[in-house]
């Protein structure tokens, strides 16, 4: 395990990962390197699967298991057409951890769980986590309002122990962590660990191009908004001049930028306009979203990769956490590990040394009357 037994957690003995640090399934970005990276350091990685197709995802699995025996999880949508055959991949693989992309399924729980995977949803609210806690889920990743991607209003500090208090499940908190100090800040709230995701896109073993980790780093806390512009959903990305345009954007003038976002997209992913309006009709058809929301809908996943994958900083769409705006260094996974790692050992002996040191309380006779 840790080696230090006061980093053993639930989540550690649950997962069989070493420390209680996990690297969350990001589209486009949580590939089989950065993924064996983190688990290789003793942290949990999980594939970023919801943007891989069945047989990408086979490909990414076995890169993972040749650079590591380490315990490894997958992102998945349940909503996906081939999620039975993705299930069926993990299975046969021996994928330690299903983590999943909007609402799980329940009856993906019972699967998973007869096969011996934990099943760990994430949520951004606490009804979420007590309904998927009554689902058998095995654990919960707990993502605060600070967090990047689809996101709540609620912060970190408030929604956790919300959670932790509510549920009798292994938590992970996340939104906003980034060292050592912030998971032993998430223990006593009563975490079983800390998920990160900005911070794990800024290292040395995330393939996302160098100018826009560029991008990243040069972000203030400010640097990033919520915005439902993009797909019609509460969405946090770092501000850039796309984005800007989306959330200054008036009805009159929405429309046709998503037209031209959507042109660009095309563009870049070489997809056919019948593609794009076939799902954006299914997307309208469940989501309540405007067309130009279902326009951008359907992009997102494109735009992200242009400047995920493809390094185009031009097309603006970056996920991003309001930590990026503390964070000014790219290590490497195995270096940053061992940092938190260090850093929470010392926090945690700082704390024991000024609780041997405190005054013990004076008792105090009540005042008479």
């Amino acid at each position: 395990m840790s080696g230090d037994p006061r980093l053993e957690t639930a989540f550690t003995r649950l997962t069989g990962a070493r420390y209680p640090i996990v690297q969350t399934g990001m589209g486009w970005v949580s590939g089989a390197r950065l993924t064996a990276a983190t688990s290789a350091a003793g942290g949990l990685g999980i594939l970023g699967s919801a943007t891989m197709t069945l047989d990408q995802l086979a490909g990414a699995v076995r890169a993972v298991k040749e650079r590591t025996d380490a315990p490894f999880g997958v992102n998945l949508r349940s909503d996906a057409e081939d999620v039975e055959d993705r299930v069926a991949l993990m299975v046969r693989e021996g994928v330690r951890v299903a983590s999943f992309a909007l609402a799980p399924r329940k009856d993906l729980f019972a699967r998973l769980r007869d096969a011996g995977i934990v099943t760990m949803p994430s949520v951004g609210a606490r009804r979420h986590a007590e309904k998927v806690a009554s689902w058998g889920a095995d654990a919960v990743l707990v993502q605060g309002g600070e967090g990047g991607g689809h996101t709540g209003a609620v912060p970190t500090s408030l929604l956790v122990p919300q959670v932790v208090d509510a549920v009798d499940i292994p938590v992970v908190a996340a939104g906003g962590y980034f060292d050592g100090r912030g998971l032993v800040a998430a223990l006593a709230y009563g975490a079983a660990g800390i998920g990160m995701g900005t911070r794990f896109l800024l290292t040395a073993d995330s393939t996302v191009a160098d100018n826009v980790k560029a991008h990243y780093l040069a972000a203030g806390v400010d640097g990033t908004v919520v915005t439902t512009r993009v797909d019609g959903v509460p969405h946090r990305v770092l501000r850039t001049p796309l984005v800007d345009g989306l959330t200054s954007a008036g009805p009159l003038t929405r429309f046709p930028r998503a037209i031209r976002n959507a042109a660009a997209f095309r563009r870049a992913s070489g997809a056919t306009w019948r593609g794009l309006l076939r799902e954006g009709r299914a997307l309208r058809s469940h989501g309540g979203l405007t067309w130009s929301q279902v326009l951008m809908s359907a992009n997102t996943p494109m735009l992200l990769r242009a400047s995920m994958v493809e390094g185009r900083d031009d097309l603006g769409l970056m996920t991003s956490g309001q930590v990026a705006g503390l964070i000014d260094d790219v290590p490497t996974v195995e270096e940053l590990v061992g940092r938190i790692v260090a850093e929470a050992a010392a926090v945690l002996d700082r704390l024991a040394a000024s609780g041997a040191a405190a005054p013990r309380p004076v008792a105090v006779a009540p005042e008479p009357g």
